[in-house]
């Protein structure tokens, strides 16, 4: 089946060439096209696509407040945030806004349509730099879980835990299957279900979550991310 794209950007010239790119794709079609955020949130409510490649600085309304409603009404379409502009803020503003996905406006093509199947497949993409900003960000400051969040993992069980905080590693599944010793369609089950009780869209958010509650820590300096 193919994937339906809205791609949303102020710049007529940026849009068109996304759009080209993900058009020529076999197996995606770009529905429909926005030159802000307002316009995004109208199409996505229309046409309902897969798929949100949105722009962060829009007029009328900017892509991080667009990403929110958006993923707020919702539930089947998946924003992959695009900027120009590497800041922290962005980051982490997008990530918790429901946005699946964050990479810079300079990736390849290649790089591009790839996250777009990453996301439509309800996983999460990040850039290299996006995700050392995260884990940087967590690094630098003494995040532990809450009281309220502690309760919130009760509805877990162990292995649910376990795997909620390898996913804050960024493995995939294959990998968590191979470090928890478990079958894949195991890992996915588990992925599911610790998703569906904590109310959570995808990885990105269980990421997060994982950080707040303090169930994942960074690597120290020096470690692999």
């Amino acid at each position: 089946m193919s994937i339906s794209v809205l791609v949303a950007d102020d710049q007529g010239i940026v849009r068109a060439g996304f759009a080209a790119v993900i058009d020529a794709e076999e197996d995606m079609t770009v529905v429909g096209e926005a030159a802000d955020g307002a316009e995004a949130v109208q199409l996505a409510a229309e046409l309902a696509p897969d798929v949100v490649v949105m722009d962060v600085r829009m007029p009328e309304l900017d892509g991080i407040t667009a990403t929110r409603i958006i993923t707020g009404r919702q539930d089947t379409t998946r924003v992959l945030v695009l900027t120009t502009f590497d800041l922290d803020a962005y980051v982490f503003d997008a990530l918790r806004s429901g946005a699946s996905g964050f990479l810079l406006k300079d990736v390849h093509a290649a790089e591009l349509l790839q996250g777009i199947r990453v996301v439509a497949a309800g996983e999460s993409v990040l850039s290299p730099s996006a995700t050392r900003r995260l884990i940087g960000h967590y690094a630098s400051a003494a995040v532990t879980g809450t009281e309220s969040g502690v309760r919130e993992l009760d509805s877990l069980t162990d292995r649910e835990r376990d795997v909620l905080a390898v996913i804050a590693s960024g493995l995939t599944n294959a990998e968590i299957s191979g470090q928890l010793g478990i079958t894949i369609g195991t890992v996915k089950s588990h992925v599911n279900a610790l998703l569906r009780k904590l109310g959570l869209r995808d990885r990105v958010q269980a990421t997060i979550l994982a950080y707040d509650l303090g169930l994942a820590r960074p690597n120290p300096p020096g470690a692999p991310l």
